[in-house]
């Protein structure tokens, strides 16, 4: 039953995700150089939010403190990435069979999926090493549904951050701070909304993560040209 816990988890959080790589990451070592790159820098900010949360002793004892420092740093290594990859953009273009006018969009997504593998990876992996067993319900007399609740989150950040990337790649490129701010504070709201967790309220973080998640994937998808009725004729048959 562990075992089982244990792949159900892990596929639902990382499937769609792995399935995004392999169709459209996977073909292109460029991508994948980025990708790499890209979940490099999230680590870099989980290295300094985690070195602040140790040097100022009150971060310790309040987790909503540390939980903010620690998106700001993502942010801000997102804008990182961002700058970097504008500076390397005309070698990239050179070495990528993307579109010159559509380059801009596939690295964004391709960073913001880098970031989301690496965030998710963290997030689940000491979650999924406890679901191996020895076999509990819950954690600590917790609720049942802890493991798939955690799961379900997971796969919300993931996609989250893919999102998040190219919507705040575009934004900067047009200096539309609306869209920046959408990002930041979409992200300082749904980790904090995971703070509700250690009380079980699982149903308000769960439901508002994926709200946002709506949104932002509207948001993206039309960023990037997207239309309903293009996405429609992907559902029809030839």
């Amino acid at each position: 039953m562990t075992v089982m816990d244990f792949f159900g988890c892990a596929c639902l959080a990382f499937g769609p995700p792995l399935a995004m790589f392999m169709f459209t990451i996977a073909a292109e070592p460029i991508r994948i150089i980025i990708l790499i790159v890209s979940a490099f820098f999230w680590l870099i900010s989980l290295l300094l939010s985690s070195v602040l949360w140790y040097a100022v002793v009150p971060l310790q004892e309040h987790l909503a403190f540390g939980l903010v420092f620690s998106v700001l740093f993502q942010e801000g290594f997102r804008y990182l990435l961002y700058w970097v990859l504008r500076k390397a953009e005309r070698g990239l273009e050179k070495v990528t069979t993307t579109h010159v006018a559509d380059s801009r969009h596939v690295f964004a997504y391709v960073c913001g999926l880098g970031f989301g593998f690496m965030s998710g990876a963290f997030a689940l992996v000491n979650v999924l090493a406890d679901a191996v067993g020895p076999g509990t319900m819950g954690l600590r007399q917790g609720s049942e549904y802890f493991f798939i609740i955690s799961a379900a989150i997971t796969l919300c950040f993931i996609l989250l951050h893919t999102f998040w990337g190219v919507i705040f790649f575009y934004a900067l490129d047009k200096k539309n701070w609306g869209q920046i701010i959408w990002v930041v504070g979409s992200h300082l709201v749904v980790s904090c909304m995971t703070l509700l967790n250690r009380y079980q309220v699982y149903a308000a973080s769960l439901l508002s993560a994926y709200i946002v998640l709506v949104i932002t994937t509207i948001l993206a998808f039309r960023i990037v040209g997207g239309r309903t009725q293009s996405l429609i004729l992907c559902f029809q048959r030839n």
